[in-house]
């Protein structure tokens, strides 16, 4: 039951409801179109009337469009209903370590571009490089709305002054990204943490998870992030600092974390992780390629060819994604958990170990299921870009 909190409310007016009605239509639309106005009715319970004044409006401002007639034995042929996927265009941008992409995507969260760059030292240089590629992307697509930017950040960001809070992988300083990205595209800009991003990616466009309210995104790059959707909620925290279980202590003997922590998940079961495992199997001046440093991607290659020294890496690796997996089953308990990232490509191997050790350390009776990110390409980028739909298609706020 969610409590009503009587020291800070607001009343919900008659816009809210009918704000309330038009996005539940919208829903339908999006989740069975094409669908006729006969279907809205049925799935909705509204009536009749209720339904052709919202679809009116929708169609008017240009979040609907017509299609086809439909066919049937008898009686006036049904109207199927679609979104408008030119009426609104998106842009998402998924910062890493090594490399940012961004992408144009429309109201359906269809990539119409998707490029990247390396990852600039600076947010100045970011935002110079990054604004000059949108504007030049609005130039070329004229015909589309330009409803915001969604920002996906390998850290957290601090919701009341919207600046980074703590971005330990990524050396940036402190600065208000928000603004200074507003200021050079003239769009509104939403930040988020990858692994949030993640878990709404995989809510609103990850077909194995339907009907499920519970869900934990955990992201495996050059660090790990946990992204958490309880009760249908994405789960911030006051602060926006909620879920940096990568920065949770497994040893205080482990090696120091970028946050200045020792023993971290994540720097036991990162991709970091596993490039250092398979460095320390090396005989030692061979740690490196003749072409630079060994990548978590080289390993990937050599474990897909069955070398030993990889497979070994990626097993260790595997183990301690397991325990702090299992903390988190044991903990919060949630219904399913999606596994993003580069290692997933070999879950086939890894896979088996990480439900092995969660089935070992798991000690009540919480139980999970482990899966790893479905069909959904860019699983960040998404994410970031359902952020900015959500201002049309979430439940709206009370007025």
């Amino acid at each position: 039951m969610l409590n009503v909190d009587l020291n800070n409310f607001k009343v919900a007016s008659s816009g809210t409801a009918r704000d309330f009605n038009r996005r539940i239509i919208l829903n339908l639309v999006r989740k069975h179109q094409p669908v006729s106005q006969a279907d809205l009715m049925r799935l909705s319970g509204f009536q009749r009337s209720t339904v052709s004044v919202i679809t009116g409006q929708l169609i008017e401002t240009g979040w609907l469009r017509v299609g086809a007639l439909g066919q049937l034995p008898r009686g006036r042929k049904p109207t199927y209903l679609h979104l408008n996927e030119n009426r609104a265009g998106i842009f998402g941008i998924d910062i890493r370590v090594q490399k940012t992409r961004y992408a144009l995507a429309n109201l359906e969260g269809r990539f119409l571009v998707s490029e990247s760059i390396p990852t600039p030292a600076s947010p100045g240089e970011f935002v110079d490089q990054i604004g000059g590629h949108i504007r030049a992307l609005i130039k070329a697509h004229p015909q589309l709305s330009y409803e915001g930017i969604g920002v996906s950040l390998p850290g957290r960001v601090d919701l009341s002054s919207q600046k980074f809070a703590f971005a330990p992988n990524l050396h940036w300083s402190a600065v208000d990204l928000k603004a200074l990205l507003e200021q050079k595209t003239g769009l509104p800009v939403e930040l988020e943490n990858a692994a949030n991003a993640c878990a709404l990616s995989e809510y609103w466009f990850g077909r194995q998870f339907e009907g499920i309210h519970d869900l934990f995104a955990v992201t495996v790059s050059e660090g790990i992030g946990v992204g958490m959707i309880l009760n249908g909620q994405l789960v911030r925290g006051i602060t926006g600092l909620a879920g940096e279980f990568g920065h949770v202590s497994l040893s205080d003997d482990g090696p120091r974390c970028a946050c200045g922590n020792t023993g971290c998940w994540e720097v036991f079961a990162s991709n970091s992780a596993a490039v250092r495992y398979y460095a320390e199997l090396q005989p030692r001046g061979r740690g490196r390629k003749k072409s630079g440093p060994v990548t978590f991607e080289n390993i990937l290659q050599l474990a897909e060819q069955g070398d030993l020294k990889a497979l070994a890496a990626l097993e260790k690796m595997a183990e301690f994604l397991g325990r702090g997996i299992a903390m988190l089953i044991t903990g919060l308990a949630p219904e399913a958990i999606v596994i993003v990232g580069e290692v997933t490509r070999v879950w086939d191997r890894v896979g088996p170990i990480v439900n092995r050790v969660v089935k070992e350390r798991s000690t009540t009776h919480a139980s999970a299921r482990i899966l790893t990110s479905g069909l959904v390409e860019q699983p960040r980028l998404r994410g970031i870009i359902a952020l900015v739909l959500q201002k049309y298609f979430g439940a709206p706020t009370t007025a």
